[in-house]
């Protein structure tokens, strides 16, 4: 056995030898002449190792041998010189820099590339399908624009009265580039792509099967393919395995498919049957006819036990793109009567370049003409995948943008349209739109559901003991089921309940969906920027935000001692006194209402003080310094009584308590809250506590272990809704988070759709009917109406600028008062002084005199 592997090897060899060597006698038979001829260097850039590559050299090799027998008069002849890419980008790149620096090349005929676009300063005829991206005059499209079937596949999918469809496409920049495309000319058709499907050819079977299971779960069921064929048929295989080939399915697939639909094997044709294909137009012609004669004649003649494979699209505009190439080749050395070894390469490059936009034969492709650097069809097959092979059902004309049955048969009402399409399932007609999927024909949406909240008039789960099947109800549940239900989508649920353990949070749910353990996952989700980088959320259905939920303030016969703080109160009180000293001071000396006994003069000093309080003081002052003070301070006492009557008559009016610092108790034990609080409400996180049903807010509320809850609005106006409102009030709220919203897996179009229906229940009211259902209180009367933030009680560091002022000015007052009394005690101790003086001087005389008189 071991000795038999080579030549089994050798045995696998030979007909790629016997093809390799059949096309370099082909080309050595058209060299020989007997006349002299200029020698014209091509360059040809080939994967010669995939079969597309081998069709595309032997259709040139054929196409050169064919041109130079027919016209053996001919003075030029074209030599090509082959690069081999094996495959490989990179080899494509160093192949394509290395003709371009080569001199004697004087065209290229290869695949698209960068390089090619921006560098090429000779013709390069290019094989590549895509649209180009710049306009340089050198690059000449040989193949059909594959998005020129963009319109009419627009067009078909317009005709089923469909308005969304799914885009399936390689994920390679090409295949970016056409969904782009096609989401232009869907758009012109008023077509919604919903979801675009990217699929690498390296991807394994398991992640393509699962790309098919989120499409399967879409309501949307026409599909776009544009993908190579090798992609396209684990596609349809696995589309096939999952049920999406049946019927209520309308699966169409474009050119970069269906060009090869004659080489694909019979399992691939199994799986795509009821597909609708767009595939290259070649009219019927004696020279095709001829070609593909020949075509079969060599294959058979290199192993007659290899399995056939007819020349695809590429290989026929490759062989009118070479005979293009020689015409125009042998036109310009006739036309400037010099070899092409006197041309200069400019000069070269340039007149070929002319003579091959002005090139026109009839090819095996039909008319071969060039238009604006590429050529130009006027129509394409429309095709029906069914049985072994292909139905055509018509063609579309790209110069009237219609379907027609027939191209050569006259415009007639008759031939508009296609011939009837068997689709998937084999049936003849389909409406998308309305198509009811069978439950047990596919598979349920795993619904997960969280088992943490003890809200139950927002999520709650049961189970029909009729039918053994998980219900769920609630606000949330409800407005699923009516947004779901709305969508028409056929297909059932499954609900799973995720059970919650300590240490669990919502984020573990959301890992879940992520996974794509599950489809989507319902219930109190609050929807944050970072969750959304790993699922999809729709709109929000609740009230955006957070807010703090308190129990009312009782009434109290101290409430009059509520607007102005302790402090302030105290302060308020000492500069009252200070405020009778000083006047006490400045006046009692010489105002006879501040003289009297001490209890009498204190009495006095108290009553004026308290009584600017009411603007009732009676005393006259005669002091104008005194008289100051007391109008500055009675300004400080009107602002005082101005904000004290506002602040009251608020707290009378709102009884709740006042927004100063509190301690918290902390929401929901799995929310993504986090600090909001302390940055929102400017609350003193001292400590904080896990709640988790309405009950414990109630509690530590009435028992006075918190001050305030801060929680979701919706978890509020579910806690209000089984509690009195007299009893508990929302006495604040802040738009710091987004809502609850439903989780659906990343690019799932359900979260779309779902979103819109939101909208729709938003703006009808049927939200607001389920929100009153749940959560509106049915006994008591309670505060509906989100209440107005308490008022701000007054403090002493608000007001610290009256008191300072007034507190500087009565010191002043008080140290010109003392300086007077100072001066004035100062003055009287001088007259005294000089009355004694007086005085002595007077008993001195009179001493005298009384000593004279005695003497006498």
């Amino acid at each position: 056995m071991c000795s038999l592997k080579p030549l089994n090897n050798m045995r696998r060899l030979y007909p790629f030898l016997i093809l390799m060597l059949l096309s370099f006698q082909t080309l050595s038979r058209a060299h020989e002449h007997p006349r002299s001829y200029s020698e014209v260097q091509v360059g040809v850039i080939l994967d010669m190792k995939s079969w597309a590559g081998k069709v595309i050299y032997r259709c040139i090799s054929m196409a050169i041998s064919d041109f130079y027998a027919a016209n053996p008069h001919y003075t030029t002849r074209i030599a090509f010189t082959t690069r081999d890419t094996k495959g490989e980008p990179l080899h494509a790149l160093s192949a394509a820099l290395d003709l371009l620096e080569d001199t004697k090349v004087q065209a290229i005929i290869g695949p698209k590339s960068t390089v090619l676009e921006d560098k090429a300063n000779i013709p390069i005829l290019s094989l590549s399908t895509s649209p180009f991206s710049n306009r340089n005059p050198n690059l000449l499209g040989i193949t059909q624009d594959e998005t020129s079937q963009f319109k009419g596949i627009a067009a078909m999918v317009d005709s089923f009265k469909a308005k969304n469809v799914i885009v399936i496409c390689e994920d390679t920049a090409n295949g970016r580039e056409m969904a782009t495309y096609m989401a232009r000319a869907f758009q012109e058709k008023n077509i919604h792509v919903t979801y675009t499907s990217l699929i690498s050819t390296s991807d394994s079977n398991q992640q393509v099967r699962e790309e098919l299971h989120k499409l399967q779960t879409m309501q949307d069921t026409v599909f776009i393919v544009h993908a190579p064929p090798s992609l396209a048929s684990n596609l349809f295989s696995f589309a096939k395995d999952l049920g999406m080939m049946g019927e209520g399915y309308i699966w169409i697939v474009t050119s970069k498919t269906t060009n090869y639909l004659d080489s694909m094997d019979a399992e691939a044709i199994e799986s795509m049957q009821g597909a609708v294909g767009f595939r290259s137009y070649f009219p019927s012609s004696k020279e095709l006819h001829n070609f593909l004669l020949k075509w079969r004649k060599e294959h058979y003649a290199l192993n007659p036990f290899m399995e056939f494979k007819e020349v695809d699209s590429n290989g026929i505009w490759a062989y009118d793109a070479v005979y293009a190439l020689a015409m125009a080749v042998e036109m310009v050395q006739t036309a400037t009567e010099f070899t092409w070894k006197d041309l200069g390469n400019n000069i070269g490059t340039s007149l070929l370049l002319d003579e091959m936009l002005r090139v026109r034969f009839h090819g095996l492709g039909g008319e071969f003409k060039l238009m604006n650097g590429r050529i130009i069809s006027n129509a394409m097959e429309v095709v029906n995948v069914i049985g072994k092979g292909d139905r055509r059902v018509g063609f579309w004309m790209m110069a009237t943008d219609e379907f027609l049955k027939e191209i050569k048969k006259p415009n007639s009402s008759s031939n508009q349209g296609l011939e009837i399409i068997i689709w998937p399932g084999g049936t003849t007609s389909i409406n998308p739109k309305h198509r009811k999927l069978q439950r047990n024909g596919r598979k349920k949406l795993r619904i997960l559901f969280p088992g943490s909240s003890r809200f139950q008039n927002i999520a709650q789960i049961s189970v029909n003991p009729r039918t053994n099947v998980s219900v769920l109800s609630g606000f949330c549940g409800d407005v699923f089921n009516a947004a779901f239900n709305s969508l028409d989508y056929g297909v059932g649920i499954e609900v799973v309940s995720f059970s919650y353990k300590d240490g669990i949070t919502y984020n573990d749910v959301i890992q879940k969906i992520y996974l794509k353990e599950y489809d989507a996952a319902i219930g109190d989700f609050t929807i944050t920027a970072n969750r959304s980088l790993y699922v999809d959320f729709t709109l929000p259905f609740t009230d955006l935000g957070v807010g703090i939920i308190a129990r009312n303030a009782k009434d109290s016969m101290w409430i009059f001692l509520d607007p102005l703080s302790a402090n302030l109160w105290i302060t308020t009180s000492c500069f009252f006194i200070f405020l009778g000293f000083v006047i006490w001071f400045i006046e009692h000396r010489t105002n006879e209402e501040f003289q009297g006994s001490a209890p009498q003069q204190l009495g006095t000093t108290l009553w004026f003080a308290f009584s600017t309080l009411v603007y009732a003081h009676r005393e006259k002052l005669q002091s104008n310094l005194s008289r100051f003070v007391v109008t500055v301070w009675v300004f400080v006492v009107l602002v005082l009584t101005s904000s004290y009557t506002a602040t009251l008559s608020s707290l009378l009016t709102v009884q709740q308590i006042g927004m100063k610092d509190f301690s918290i108790g902390f929401f929901q034990a799995i929310s993504p809250l986090g600090g909001v609080v302390n940055n929102k409400f400017n609350a003193v996180e001292a400590w904080s506590e896990k709640l988790y049903a309405p009950e414990d807010y109630a509690k530590a509320l009435a028992t006075g272990k918190v001050e305030a809850i801060v929680a979701e609005i919706l978890y509020i106006k579910s806690f209000l809704a089984m509690y009195s409102g007299a009893d508990f009030s929302l006495i604040a709220t802040a738009p710091t988070t987004n809502g609850f919203g439903f989780v659906f897996q990343k690019g799932s179009p359900l979260a779309t759709k779902m979103s819109t229906q939101i909208a729709k229940m938003r703006e009808d009211g049927t939200l607001k009917a389920l929100e009153d259902k749940w959560l509106k209180h049915k006994s008591a009367v309670m505060s509906m109406e989100f209440s107005s933030p308490s008022p701000k009680i007054l403090n002493l560091y608000g007001l610290r600028g009256l008191f300072i002022i007034s507190g500087v000015l009565m010191a002043l007052a008080l140290l010109v008062s003392m300086i007077q009394l100072v001066c004035e005690k100062w003055h009287i101790k001088d007259k005294i002084k000089m009355l004694r003086c007086i005085l002595h001087r007077s008993s001195e005389i009179h001493a005298h005199d009384s000593d004279a008189e005695s003497s006498v």
